[in-house]
């Protein structure tokens, strides 16, 4: 997806629904390039049109997750995955940036085990990984499996690096999600590894979302870009949680 398309997205996902003509003026590019733009972003099913304009087709779905700010979050799993040794066996819960650790371990590190909740993950990623997926109530639209069998299943499992996103980051509400049952999944989830490392683009600092994600106290590292605010950096370290900017 290149930079304009990513753009488009970002317009998109902040006003809901963009005319062309709009899109066509906010990025000095013709209605014929706009409406190219619009339809390969289409057919990766990341958006619906209209007559005129474009909307957002489902903003939990992982393909448009995944396209929006690639290589950023490319990046941040990068880094994320420094830590992590050949012969590993790691946690991973859904998110784009998640689905990034899990290829970048694919790709740099040998006989790594990865147990996770996302079905997509299990399909997205090619590489010379082994997956255990763990069972539960299947969320379609994100493509992971949660509830109390989810978490049930995690317990037979300890490892070093359990790899979660965020929905949000707020000094006052601290890590955030949307979604209650996931949400419950992660707290439970994190009590099987000795460091939990949140993977995340620094968009989502000073964004609160309506449910608690995972205490602070349990928290090891934030991984994230040279954009995390710094007040939110200086409060992160103040609770003895490493950043790590990639």
């Amino acid at each position: 997806m290149n930079e304009r398309q990513n753009k488009i997205l970002e317009l998109l996902l902040k006003e809901g629904k963009v005319e062309v003509v709009q899109l066509s003026h906010m990025l000095g590019v013709s209605q014929v390039t706009i409406r190219k733009d619009l339809n390969n972003l289409e057919e990766k099913g990341i958006i619906k049109r209209e007559h005129g304009y474009a909307i957002i087709k489902n903003d939990d779905n992982m393909n448009m997750r995944l396209a929006y700010h690639y290589e950023r979050k490319r990046k941040i799993a990068l880094k994320a995955i420094e830590d992590v040794k050949d012969g590993e066996t790691v946690m991973v819960e859904s998110g784009s940036c998640c689905a990034l650790v899990v290829e970048a371990l694919s790709q740099y590190r040998k006989d790594i085990t990865v147990i996770t909740n996302s079905s997509f993950i299990c399909d997205y990623v090619q590489g010379d990984i082994t997956f255990i997926l763990l069972g539960g109530l299947y969320q379609k639209e994100s493509q992971v499996n949660v509830g109390p069998l989810t978490i049930e299943n995690a317990k037979t499992f300890f490892v070093d690096h359990y790899f979660i996103g965020t929905d949000g980051f707020t000094k006052e509400a601290g890590f955030t999600g949307k979604n209650y049952m996931r949400c419950e999944s992660v707290k439970a989830i994190s009590d099987q590894a000795k460091k939990v490392i949140i993977v995340t683009e620094s968009e989502k600092f000073s964004r609160q979302e309506a449910i608690s994600l995972i205490p602070l106290s349990k928290v090891y590292a934030v991984v994230t870009d040279q954009n995390i605010p710094e007040e939110d950096e200086t409060y992160l370290l103040e609770h003895n949680i490493k950043v790590n900017k990639s």
